[in-house]
């Protein structure tokens, strides 16, 4: 998605590549039986599904391309397939055929319990050292112990409103959810069964007794609960939105006036002239946090390797997390970005910003709250849940 016109980058891959070929496996990494390496200088291809804007070659934009420099200082040749939502990427993955993914967390764990993906080893990925504290070993990214990627950028779940005709600015999402909301009949929501999950973020500050602690970890009771939410809500909902274009046209027409939204669709409404606000509200929100990971069946392991060193060097991950619209995972990307305040709009070094974001996540029957006393909610009865919802 493009939000500003970057300027291109020169990508320096020669050093990197002599560093990743002069690295070795620590032990630990041994033990958990990710690729011991070196990393080789040996051409060959590799097969990368993303996200859209995740992996851009110039054919979008002449002006925005990554890969094409990655292949000429490596000799690997990358084919790249997107996707639209992480269902799709799952059922892509599985088919077979892919070297690495761009996972979100409600795909990753899927990936992980299903065998296919490897653990990585982080000695063989030098710009590893480089990404955000708080975006390491995290629970969609690391099992056991083990870690499966590295991370790619993160955002969150905004509360979009139009300015003007939601007055005062909201600054609770009770302005979508509270059957009594003055915007009734002017309220979009996001069409996914992750979404459930937002409206357990709601009962945790509004439901306490209700004792959800991770909006992923729902016993009966609180998917219950959650889901008895999200049927109070629907006689507000105009639509439900899972193309952002679509979304645009919808709030520039003035059908919608208030939902969740992304921040990088808010940009794109403000582009002449500021028409939207976008805040996280006080409950907190959902969000992502995506993972560059590597399949259990590759056979281009080297190229593999170099791809996700490269994907997140400073440079690489300013340009893709300006053209996305997200905060970037390396710490350094933010000096780099073609607009000097990008990471600020998008709390990038905002710790606190991120404490309550709730990145997305599978949820499975064993709780990942930490709970042994209970059983959870897993996704696919989510899935279930949500299309017996939606047909309704």
């Amino acid at each position: 998605m493009r939000v500003t016109k970057l300027r291109r980058f020169a990508v320096v891959m020669a050093a990197s590549s002599l560093l990743l070929a002069g690295c070795s496996s620590s032990s630990d990494e041994a033990d958990s039986g990710a690729y011991a390496g070196p990393v080789k200088d040996t051409p060959g291809t590799i097969n990368v599904l993303a996200w859209p804007g995740y992996a851009e070659d110039g054919s979008t934009d002449p002006n925005v391309d990554w890969v094409t420099p990655f292949e000429e200082a490596t000799g690997c040749t990358v084919n790249v397939k997107t996707y639209g939502t992480s269902d799709e990427a799952v059922q892509l993955m599985q088919s077979g055929g892919y070297d690495v993914i761009s996972a979100s967390g409600d795909a990753s764990l899927r990936l992980i319990y299903g065998g296919d993906l490897q653990p990585v080893n982080l000695d063989l990925i030098p710009n590893y050292a480089d990404i955000f504290e708080n975006l390491k070993d995290r629970p969609w990214n690391t099992v056991d112990g083990k870690n499966y990627g590295v991370p790619h950028g993160r955002g969150a779940n905004v509360l979009q409103y139009t300015i003007g005709k939601v007055d005062p600015a909201p600054t609770s999402w009770s302005v979508v959810w509270e059957a009594n909301s003055p915007q009734k009949g002017k309220i979009t929501a996001y069409d996914s069964a992750i979404y459930i999950a937002d409206a357990a973020v709601y009962l945790m500050s509004t439901k306490p007794e209700l004792g959800i602690t991770d909006p992923y970890a729902l016993d009966q009771t609180q998917f219950d609960a959650a889901m008895a939410l999200l049927e109070q809500q629907k006689p507000l909902v105009a639509e439900y939105w899972a193309d952002y274009t679509k979304y645009i046209g919808a709030v520039q027409s003035g059908s919608i006036t208030v939902g969740t939204s992304w921040q990088v669709i808010a940009n794109v409404l403000n582009g002449e002239k500021e028409t939207v606000g976008a805040v996280k509200p006080v409950e907190g929100a959902t969000g992502w946090s995506d993972t560059w990971m590597i399949s259990s069946k590759t056979e281009a392991i080297d190229c593999a390797y170099k791809w996700l060193n490269h994907i997140i060097t400073p440079d690489v991950n300013a340009q893709a997390a300006e053209w996305f619209g997200e905060a970037p995972a390396n710490s350094k990307a933010c000096a780099l970005t073609a607009n000097k305040d990008h990471c600020a709009l998008y709390h990038a070094e905002e710790t606190d910003y991120w404490s309550n974001v709730y990145y997305w996540k599978t949820p499975t029957e064993q709780c990942l709250d930490g709970r042994t006393d209970a059983k959870c909610i897993p996704y696919a009865e989510w899935v279930k849940a949500w299309s017996s919802f939606r047909n309704s």
